[in-house]
């Protein structure tokens, strides 16, 4: 294909723009600029995604299918130039043409399909696909409305709709010729046909039109262009069926918004309604495209591939058993072999109350077939399980106990392969959370530590180092990640660890503008440590206890005892709508920075920042500017994290506990370029008498600290800091933050101490990002290509 010049960019540019908007280039806003910009590369990029797609289907590539509640793509309009290698002839053509390209990239809006880590690695994985020529395709919903805006009233957090599709999505396209329908409730049973066969037959059913949106997802710089298929609910098209407007208001909320509030009955069953429109419109696809290139369903493993991500679309398993009796008359032993070594499974979580139940009458009304077909798994693996392992053994790992679906082991009764997301995380599957199946599986189970995509988080999000990067190792660590350790011969080069200083701080200066514009809050770039702790709200993840550090500082400060190290604590998170615990910890957060920053004792000694909507955008300007990574969850927790890597990746130095990937990072550094505290997993499991009263009492110095919340240190949180300080003490601080603390302390103090010499700090960070390549997930999904799907990687090559 030939290189596109600016002369050519410009001429297609302006006649896009004059197609859709009948206006001249100059005339044009920077949201119809962002949008024309993304139609013209969509353009661009078609002739490879029909080539990708003929590829496939005329060689009988394998394909994945990679099935997930929620994505989190982010904004796609620098990946996508930049994968197609145009970024500098647009971004030089824009500039002639008089338009403010950061205004248009700024147009565009974070699609609102995802949460956190879970929807992020889905994206990075898809991503990482595609620039290695992997045939892995992406499944999940088209909200409406993301799970929320977040923003901060009187310190509280207020939700706000997401309306991300309020001006359309440049880069999809609708394919209602490839819709499914799927069926919910009625009643259900099956009964002989004329060929004596057992047929299933449907009553007082409510149908729903799954219409698929696809977009393509550009591999880099390689022609290879995967899809990301999502999948919207409407009602369906019958001519001879007057539907009411209650009935269209009820199939329009399958796939209206993310993760809806699930505290009450109303709210799980939307929950369970949204997880089987998923799998069962996705699952359908799948096995209609095997047929119409395929004669014979025996082999169908050969060329197709389904992944579970998470337990939320484990429910692919009985629809698969479904179509492939009901539908392919198949027998159940035909259709059980073909569903075990087509499906496997990711678990994301090693807290009992996030691996997903529903109750058995709940499946049975919503999903009345699935259910029987969970029954009949159910009954056929206690049957064959029980004589060889006992029925309390059998009876605590069955799809069905304690009058409730048990999604996690229906997903690995009915998967060929189970992962876990870090060493540790696997470990602990292994000998806790999944033991009694890996007793029976232990072959099934293995690890694929997390990853993250290099290109955005550094080429993207920070292009000061990219560019430093590229003159130190000539751009080939943006191919091939590992090469990236190759920065490390300069950890002790004090010219290099000079530039990479500037980086830092320049970074710094451009968040801390942002900052002053945004959340008109005061930042010093030139000699504080940015501090930063971002992820989702969770008791686990302890940002209480980066919290109750902060209120340590101030009362130093307030002692007369000036910190060592001026400090800007950066936080950014969202709490669930219904989880009211986290949602008092973000009004403590936002009544500390209050308090802090409006003391004139303090200063620009100590600042703190709660940084409203966390995403990927969000994160992209963060993440740059941090010099420490606050991962510092309870040991056992955390199933891996991916904040850590992009940290790491840009020069944070990580303030960990040895949890999740923390670990494997702790690895890879060694131990003198990561700063460690807190108890392990093993110390934590056997802490089986801990008192948070006993430690409170014997500390005068943290009873002042905690008394802080109660005492009116901290105006404003009356209630919240009750509850807060009862929880720590009257319900034995479940997260063991007060067990952790003193060692907590003493690490960020050493954190001030490495920071007042330059030489030192960015040597450790040197070495940080020279170690970040082996997380790249360029190389995590090739390991789950390898071992888990047994994909191909085959050029596709457009003239």
């Amino acid at each position: 294909m030939a290189k596109l010049t600016v002369p050519e960019f410009k001429e297609q540019y302006k006649n896009m723009i004059l197609r859709l908007y009948a206006e001249d280039v100059k005339d044009s806003d920077a949201h119809q600029q962002y949008t024309a910009l993304a139609l013209w590369l969509r353009d661009y990029y078609a002739p490879f995604l029909k080539a990708t797609r003929q590829h496939y289907e005329n060689d009988r590539v394998k394909e994945a299918y990679y099935f997930a509640i929620e994505f989190l793509p982010g904004r796609m309009l620098e990946t996508n130039m930049l994968n197609l290698g145009v970024t500098d002839v647009v971004t030089t053509a824009m500039m002639q043409m008089g338009l403010d390209m950061d205004k248009v990239v700024d147009a565009e809006p974070d699609p609102g399909l995802g949460n956190g880590g879970l929807g992020r690695l889905g994206s990075e994985f898809l991503d990482s696909a595609a620039a290695l020529h992997m045939p892995l395709n992406g499944n999940g919903i088209r909200y409406q409305y993301g799970l929320f805006r977040q923003s901060f009233v009187n310190g509280y957090q207020v939700e706000m709709p997401d309306d991300w599709l309020r001006n359309g999505n440049a880069w999809e396209v609708r394919k209602e010729n490839r819709a499914c329908l799927v069926r919910f409730g009625g009643n259900t049973w099956l009964a002989e046909d004329a060929f004596g066969r057992l047929v299933p037959h449907y009553e007082n059913t409510t149908d729903v039109l799954a219409v698929p949106y696809d977009t393509g997802v550009v591999g880099y710089q390689n022609q290879t262009v995967n899809t990301f298929r999502l999948w919207s609910a409407e009602l369906p098209t019958d001519p001879a069926v007057t539907y009411t407007l209650q009935q269209k208001e009820e199939v329009n909320e399958i796939t209206e918004i993310l993760y809806p509030d699930d505290s009450n009955y109303e709210g799980r069953l939307l929950r369970l309604k949204q997880e089987y429109f998923l799998v069962s419109a996705g699952v359908q696809s799948i096995v209609r495209h095997y047929r119409k290139h395929h004669r014979s369903l025996n082999h169908m493993d050969a060329t197709v591939a389904i992944h579970i991500n998470d337990t939320h679309p484990a429910m692919a398993i009985p629809e698969m058993m479904r179509i492939l009796m009901d539908e392919e008359f198949m027998s159940w032993d035909q259709a059980w072999a073909i569903t075990t070594k087509v499906m496997s499974y990711t678990n994301h979580t090693l807290l009992s109350e996030s691996l997903e139940t529903w109750p058995q009458d709940m499946v049975a009304q919503t999903v009345p077939r699935i259910y029987q077909i969970i029954q009949e798994i159910d009954r056929r693996f206690r049957e064959l399980q029980t004589p060889v392992y006992g029925a309390d053994r059998v009876n605590r790992c069955a799809p069905l106990g304690d009058g409730t679906v048990r999604m996690a082991y229906l997903a690995v009764i009915g998967s060929h392969s189970v992962n876990g997301v870090a060493k540790l995380h696997t470990e602990l599957l292994e000998k806790d959370v999944l033991k009694d199946l890996y007793r029976i599986y232990p072959a099934r189970f293995n690890n694929k530590t997390n990853g993250i995509t290099m290109r955005r988080w550094l080429q993207i999000a920070n292009p000061a180092l990219t560019h430093l990067l590229n003159e130190k190792l000539n751009g080939d660590w943006c191919h091939r990640p590992l090469d990236i350790m190759g920065v490390q011969s300069f950890a002790k080069d004090p010219t290099f660890l000079k530039e990479l200083q500037e980086v830092k701080h320049k970074n710094k200066v451009a968040l801390a503008k942002k900052i002053r514009a945004r959340e008109n809050i005061s930042v010093d770039p030139e000699h504080a440590i940015f501090d930063v702790q971002i992820k989702r709200l969770h008791a686990y993840k302890r940002q209480l206890l980066h919290a109750l550090f902060i209120i340590d500082e101030y009362q130093q400060i307030k002692a007369g005892q000036p910190l060592s190290v001026p400090r800007v604590h950066i936080f950014s998170a969202k709490a669930a709508p219904s989880y009211y615990y986290a949602k008092e910890i973000i009004k403590l957060i936002n009544e500390i920075a209050n308090t802090v920053n409006h003391d004139p004792a303090v200063g620009d000694q100590l600042k703190v920042v709660f940084v409203p909507n966390y995403g990927v955008s969000e994160a992209e300007d963060m993440i740059p500017a941090a010099d420490v990574s606050e991962q510092i969850s309870l040991a056992g927790k955390e199933a891996s994290g991916t904040s850590n890597m992009k940290l790491m990746a840009n020069g944070a130095i990580t303030l960990a506990t040895m949890d999740g990937a923390n670990i494997e990072i702790a690895d890879a550094v060694g131990e003198d370029n990561i700063v460690t505290f807190g108890m392990t997993v093993d110390e934590v499991g056997a802490y089986t008498n801990y008192s948070s009263q006993a430690i409170f009492d014997s500390d005068k110095h943290l009873q002042k600290v905690v008394n802080a919340l109660i005492d009116g240190t901290i105006p404003n949180i009356t209630r919240e800091g009750r509850d807060i300080y009862n929880s720590l003490l009257q319900y034995n601080d479940e997260y063991f933050v007060l067990a952790d603390y003193e060692s907590y302390v003493k690490a960020q103090d050493k954190i001030s101490t490495l920071y007042q010499d330059p030489e030192k700090w960015y040597s450790m960070a040197c070495i940080n990002i020279a170690k970040s390549g082996q997380f790249s997930s360029d190389l995590t999904i090739a390991r789950y290509g390898d071992d888990i799907w047994h994909l191909t990687r085959d050029q596709v090559g457009v003239n």
